[in-house]
């Protein structure tokens, strides 16, 4: 298996300042961060501390109030409406309920997703089958959602996000439905794909038996603030 990942000499997030609000005011304030390429990073932290609302700031569908702002290369604090679907071409999503269209098979929920980005016809199929084959489901390609455990619809979530060769993955709780076992196995996947794609991943969880297992880099959100204990000062 070979995916196509480009190396950024600038961090792949770089956070300085941030500061990011719900309605009822700041959510996060202050926020520093770096991660660089080929990292495997996890965002730790209690249910409500922001985890979720960070991630969706780095992919543009939570706004941010102030500071400096750049993943995948693209300003957030300065882009435009034309840019999101750019800057979402090299981020890859992984959401805890799957988020599948239950109206096709595996292979359609791929497929969909390579139409709405631009692939060339003559490419996609084989495109679908080699992500399909990397999460280890090429068995399911045309399995309709429903027959599928919930480990295999994840792999198909993990599927989704690494359809557009992404140069970095955000998962949020990626494991959060599933059992300790299965959970196991998609942590490991996960790992495994980072190593071997070299694509940057950073992975919002709170189930600490898992990171213990698979131990790589964390950072905290907590008490309104991301920090960072790798850090140097």
């Amino acid at each position: 298996m070979h995916f196509e990942i480009l190396y950024m000499e600038a961090p792949i997030i770089s956070l300085k300042e941030v500061t990011i609000s719900h309605d009822d005011g700041p959510l996060l304030s202050h926020v520093t961060l770096k991660v660089d390429a080929g990292e495997f990073v996890y965002l730790i932290g209690k249910s409500g501390a922001g985890k979720t609302s960070l991630l969706r700031t780095l992919y543009a569908d939570h706004s941010i109030d102030s500071g400096e702002a750049q993943v995948c290369g693209y300003d957030l604090m300065h882009l435009k409406r034309r840019q999101v679907p750019l800057l979402r071409r090299r981020v890859g999503i992984v959401f805890q309920n799957f988020r599948l269209l239950k109206d096709r098979d595996v292979y359609g929920n791929l497929l969909f997703v390579l139409q709405a980005t631009g692939w060339e016809r003559e490419r996609m199929d084989g495109q679908v089958m080699k992500v399909l084959e990397a999460v280890g489901i090429a068995d399911k390609a045309h399995a309709s959602i429903h027959h599928l455990s919930e480990g295999e619809q994840q792999r198909v979530g993990i599927a989704r996000a690494l359809i557009n060769e992404p140069t970095l993955v955000l998962a949020d709780e990626p494991t959060g439905n599933l059992d300790p076992a299965t959970s196991s196995d998609i942590m490991q996947l996960l790992v495994e794909l980072n190593r071997k794609t070299g694509t940057t991943m950073l992975i919002s969880s709170h189930d600490f038996m898992m990171i213990d297992k698979y131990q790589s880099r964390m950072i905290v959100c907590e008490n309104g603030t991301v920090t960072d204990p790798s850090a140097t000062s």
